[in-house]
């Protein structure tokens, strides 16, 4: 038997600005964006190369959900994005304008940053040894 996440639903307070920071700045691919309704959509990003678990982007369409974006981890590091080249990618994102919340670091699973995408979410980008 084989089981994936298909895909971790990340709550957005808009598509449009969630899909261009993603494919941008981070350099994701843009899977799919099927409108449901006048305000809805289904829009899966991924990392570059990645074959399983994407990116669902929601958007918050009430009180609460808009009070979570940014805060689904509980201020925690939510999400961890795993290359083959720290450097490269790290540069690439500085250059691309993306708040790191600290310098490299080596660990014992590997060299990583703490990165907080626009909604607040934080992500650590790792390099795994």
């Amino acid at each position: 038997m084989k089981q994936v996440i298909g895909a971790v639903a990340l709550v957005v307070p808009d598509y449009d600005r969630a899909i261009a920071f993603y494919t941008q700045k981070l350099r994701f691919d843009l899977i799919e964006d099927t409108h449901l309704s006048d305000s809805k959509r289904w829009v899966l990003v991924a990392p570059k190369g990645s074959a399983e678990t994407r990116l669902l982007l929601a958007l918050a369409d009430s009180d609460d959900q808009r009070a979570t974006i940014g805060k689904q981890a509980g201020g925690r590091v939510f999400l961890f994005l795993e290359t083959d080249d720290f450097d490269r990618d790290h540069q690439a994102m500085l250059d691309k304008g993306v708040q790191f919340l600290e310098e490299p670091r080596k660990e014992a699973y590997g060299k990583v940053a703490v990165f907080q995408d626009p909604f607040g979410n934080k992500w650590d980008l790792i390099e795994r040894v």
